[in-house]
């Protein structure tokens, strides 16, 4: 891969700067609210549709919409306007704000605009030179503290959202699990009061954990388990997150399909999510204790894949029936979540994990499934996923469908059928052990085909805002 490197990790945000004077030359851009005819500014008539981004001639660029001005709105604008300028050999620009705009708008714009040019592409012609700085400009002076440290804030939401993506884009040549154990200890080295310890094979068998190994034992890329430790001074709460950390996915012995194999470079976006929450976490300082596990395994087909039929024992004694060797996910998530729970002893635990495409077929590919043993738990997970702009449904842990994971050649059934998603919710409750916990399944939101709002084709991010707004929310 020497001709063709790797872009840089963490990408490099794009700087944001707050100003009451415009820099003179600088192509300007003004924002336009939706509205019953067509407002004309520098020549051009724009009806405000959000995201509609027109070109103009003159100091005045582009006329951007802003549709209703809801949070979607000034998000979607923001991520238009930067693609827009990407296709102008601009390195700065500015937007007028306009004197009622709220700071929360000016944050949500802000996000737009850091998320929405996000590109990541391995070339031999490296990255080409586009926007560098966008100013934010406000008619008010008194303004420019309150703005700044908002965008302090939405950057550093940004940037785990855009380490997410790095790391679940990364290709599997590239990226097999001793590779994301490394990157993820090179990234948290930097973060003061972060550490890292990677658990090798060797490890994994002296401890029994049975799934990961089991999962990995196909592959010639050996499993690892990443484990992130930040603990805060005068911290009151403990959160123990786990990722699920397949690097590649080809389904084991149960085969996937070829067609969409390609994607399964991001069957590990949930530890990637993980990993930069985490590491956002500690960049911030939240007084809270985090505790973060990423199972790392290549699912991979040879004489030494498992089998169906196959019995596993995990962590801590728990034996499980395989049904289908592509449902893995659970099976390493399993030994992490009794490790971390008994070794750690946190106050709740959340796992995130591209589990089952039953949740994609539930939820579509832009709303995340939540399940929880508790309510407090959910709760703060929804509203955190409503402030950073990420969508979550409860989904519930269906009692009439908790005897079909229970084994009769093993403790536990694998995947026993019926509705995949609420199954494997209910497979994973049997590794918590009372504890409050939920599970993200982010099958469908983790990855996008097309471009929309201030998401990209390829890795989203996607719950890594929302595991460090939830840290936030017990500070």
């Amino acid at each position: 891969m020497a001709r063709f490197p790797l872009p840089a990790l963490p990408s490099r945000l794009l700087d944001l700067e707050v100003a009451d004077v415009p820099r003179r030359g600088a192509p300007t851009a003004v924002l336009v609210p939706a509205a019953p005819e067509p407002v004309e500014i520098a020549g051009i008539r724009h009806p405000g549709k959000t995201g509609e981004v027109r070109e103009a001639a003159g100091p005045v660029r582009w006329v951007v919409g802003i549709g209703d001005g809801a949070p979607k709105d000034w998000r979607a604008a923001g991520a238009a306007l930067v693609r827009a300028i990407e296709e102008d050999p601009v390195r700065t620009a500015q937007v007028e704000l306009g004197g009622e705009v709220r700071g929360e708008d000016v944050a949500e714009f802000a996000t737009g605009a850091l998320l929405g040019g996000y590109r990541f592409k391995v070339s031999a012609e490296g990255a080409k030179p586009g926007l560098q700085t966008l100013r934010l400009l406000t008619p008010y002076e008194r303004a420019i503290p309150e703005y700044e440290e908002l965008l302090g804030r939405v950057r550093g939401l940004a940037e785990a959202a855009t380490l997410a993506r790095d790391l679940a884009n990364t290709p599997s040549n590239i990226k097999n699990p001793a590779w994301l154990a490394d990157t993820a200890e090179r990234v948290a080295g930097g973060q003061p009061g972060l550490q890292a310890t990677i658990r090798d094979e060797r490890w994994l068998a002296d401890q029994g954990f049975g799934g990961v190994l089991a999962v990995g034992g196909g592959s010639v890329s050996p499993p690892r388990l990443i484990e992130l430790t930040y603990r805060p001074r005068g911290s009151s709460r403990h959160l123990l997150l786990v990722g699920k950390g397949i690097t590649f996915d080809t389904g084991g012995l149960s085969i996937k399909p070829a067609a969409g194999m390609h994607l399964m470079r991001t069957d590990m976006a949930g530890g990637a999510a993980v990993i930069a929450a985490t590491r956002a976490i500690a960049a911030a300082r939240l007084p809270v204790r985090v505790t973060a596990l990423v199972p790392a395994a290549e699912n991979h087909v040879s004489g030494s894949s498992y089998r169906p039929g196959d019995v596993v024992r995990h962590y801590g004694g728990i034996t499980t029936e395989v049904s289908n060797t592509d449902a893995e996910g659970r099976m390493v998530l399993a030994d992490a979540l009794v490790y971390g729970i008994r070794r750690f002893r946190p106050d709740a635990v959340v796992d995130v994990a591209t589990l089952t495409g039953a949740m994609k077929v539930a939820l579509g590919t832009r709303t995340g499934g939540l399940f929880a043993t508790d309510d407090d738990l959910a709760q703060r997970l929804l509203a955190a996923g409503e402030r950073v702009g990420e969508a979550w449904w409860r989904m519930p842990l269906l009692e009439a469908h908790a005897d079909a994971v229970r084994g009769e050649l093993a403790d536990v059934r694998q995947a026993p059928g019926g509705p995949g998603a609420v199954t494997a919710a209910l497979f994973l409750r049997e590794f918590v052990d009372g504890m409050p916990w939920a599970h993200l399944d982010i099958a469908g939101p983790a990855r996008a085909e097309s471009t929309y709002a201030d998401v990209v084709p390829g890795a989203t991010g996607f719950a890594a805002r929302t595991l460090v707004e939830l840290a936030a929310s017990y500070a």
